[in-house]
């Protein structure tokens, strides 16, 4: 397993576009978020033990700040030729046990993923109401083993901002986890 920190996307930089199958094969399109006072992409995926570190308590707040504005989309980029645990039905198994409130989506191109500069799982990508970047990065300090407890401080700070209408203050501390699983030959650029 190889574990990468996330790059960064110049604050301010607007959403990028996407139309992406869910687990029921309903396609989710960034639009489909207009009006939400903010948005939060998160690149998952199912097996990488850094998501599934955090994922109890990102479906939790995920499913607290809905109530407040927020709307959440999950994106999983893996090869599941080489990751078959990542494959759609496994991804409908795995929201359905741990009741996801938000889509989750696949990218089987990979090509959302590198348009947001995703390099691992889990990275965070906040948008504000108009889908202009306020925050990428960590959940908090948690890791699997470190001894930290999973709060998300980092990101519930920035959530909050956002939906205050005001900007994130504080350090954005890159996002850590394992590297996507891109496809032979599909490695983006700011990958190698």
């Amino acid at each position: 397993m190889s574990v990468l920190s996330s790059g960064f996307l110049q604050p301010g930089t607007e959403a990028f576009g996407f139309s992406l199958p869910d687990v029921n094969n309903n396609l989710v399109a960034l639009s489909d978020f207009k009006g939400s006072k903010a948005l939060l992409i998160v690149f998952m995926c199912n097996h990488c033990p850094y998501v599934r570190h955090v994922i109890g308590p990102l479906r939790d707040m995920i499913e607290e700040y809905q109530k407040k504005g927020l709307a959440a989309v999950g994106i999983n980029a893996n090869d599941i030729t080489t990751y078959p645990q990542d494959a759609p039905l496994h991804m409908k198994e795995w929201a359905g046990e741990l009741r996801f409130t938000f889509p989750y989506l696949h990218d089987e191109s990979q090509d959302v993923a590198k348009l947001y500069g995703a390099a691992c799982t889990p990275d965070f990508f906040l948008f504000d109401e108009k889908h202009r970047l306020a925050y990428q990065g960590q959940f908090d300090a948690s890791r699997p083993g470190n001894s930290i407890p999973v709060t998300g401080e980092d990101l519930r700070r920035a959530v909050d901002a956002v939906l205050a209408g005001k900007k994130p203050k504080g350090e954005q501390r890159p996002s850590m986890g394992c590297s996507i699983k891109w496809k032979e030959g599909n490695e983006p650029d700011y990958y190698l």
